[in-house]
């Protein structure tokens, strides 16, 4: 599985929409900061699975319709954080699908989504990842998951990886760092927490007109993934 995470950064990078849906063998597209009523149904070969209604900027997910099914998905809100109770009462931070593969009939929730801006603690955002983990059990308990987007956690993720650990999650890094503006705030605030996911790469994309930079995620889930985690933990041959 291919999948794609962008912060359009209001919208403004919609336009080149069009351009990464043809990324090769990609299978969803999840975005953030996305203005709900002036998205497209279609994205090249991706359809829209579901946004977010209530946000002044919100998110959605796109899927690959000939390969994967869409079962349910879901918008959640998530604990406020001041910036929320200010400008965003009913904060919908959180979009989640469940898709099935048309061709092994595995299950898997792929989902996007944005964490509370660097004006919140990062202790508010940790309660954000651990109850969106938990949110996303309810679309199909059991199922691979998969959660991408813009996590505004530049520093300390040390501790979050550990954290996400003992709650049954990987925490995945891109190659490269993912966003630059700020002075002292650079590095990266895109990337992956999985479960029952191996995720074999995240790459950063090259940058457009966001102030954030698409990441690439390749993982492999199901009879694949335990195949692949197989192989890995085999010793090399001398």
């Amino acid at each position: 599985m291919r999948v794609i995470s962008y912060n359009l950064r209001k919208h403004k990078a919609a336009i080149e929409l069009d351009a990464l849906a043809q990324t090769p063998d990609l299978d969803v597209l999840c975005l953030q900061e996305v203005i709900s009523s002036q998205l497209p149904t279609e994205i090249g070969e991706l359809h829209l699975a579901d946004s977010t209604k209530n946000n002044r900027l919100g998110l959605a997910v796109y899927y690959r319709r000939d390969r994967y099914e869409h079962r349910a998905s879901q918008s959640f809100e998530l604990k406020k954080s001041l910036h929320d109770r200010l400008f965003t009462p009913t904060p919908e931070r959180l979009v989640g699908t469940h898709l099935v593969d048309r061709k092994t009939n595995e299950d898997m929730i792929v989902a996007s989504f944005h964490a509370a801006p660097l004006t919140a603690l990062n202790s508010l955002r940790r309660n954000q990842i651990k109850a969106a983990h938990e949110m996303l059990h309810t679309l199909g308990s059991g199922s691979p998951i998969l959660m991408v987007g813009d996590y505004n956690y530049p520093m300390f993720k040390d501790g979050l990886t550990q954290r996400v650990k003992q709650t049954g999650y990987d925490l995945s890094l891109s190659d490269r760092t993912t966003y630059t503006n700020y002075k002292f705030f650079r590095g990266h605030f895109d990337f992956v927490t999985s479960q029952g996911f191996t995720i074999e790469g995240v790459e950063t994309l090259r940058r457009g007109v966001s102030d954030h930079l698409p990441i690439l995620v390749t993982a492999s889930y199901g009879t694949e993934s335990k195949h692949r985690s197989t192989m890995s933990a085999e010793p090399l041959a001398s």
